[in-house]
């Protein structure tokens, strides 16, 4: 993903590898995961990007411009990039999440971890 983090581009390019990824998927349509989720850094007022997953699936994504969210996830830019870079399994989750380097501002990641 070349793009600017978090634009409409490299929001789209997230969707398509999320949606590619059948045990991301299949494994959220078990539990019929249903939500907005927003991704931007920590510090700033606002998500910069989200998704929309029904049922598992990624079906709108974009620039954050107002939606709703059931989960905002926030980390700084460096920390983005690693995890672009190395990629992000569950163990790295509970990493991030414990250290402070990921942070949620809103959604209970504890609910997230059960449902993968």
């Amino acid at each position: 993903m070349s793009s600017e983090l978090f634009s409409n581009e490299w929001m789209v390019e997230l969707a398509k590898l999320w949606n590619s990824d059948p045990k991301m998927t299949s494994n959220l349509e078990k539990v019929n995961f249903t939500s907005y989720i927003g991704y931007g850094f920590i510090g700033e007022e606002n998500p910069r990007g989200f998704i929309y997953v029904d049922g598992g699936k990624v079906i709108l994504e974009g620039k954050w411009s107002g939606e709703e969210l059931n989960w905002d996830l926030r980390a700084s830019k460096d920390s983005w990039k690693k995890w672009l870079n190395e990629g992000f399994g569950l163990l790295r989750l509970g990493k991030a999440v414990t250290s402070g380097e990921l942070k949620f501002e809103k959604g209970d990641y504890r609910q997230m971890v059960a449902n993968i």
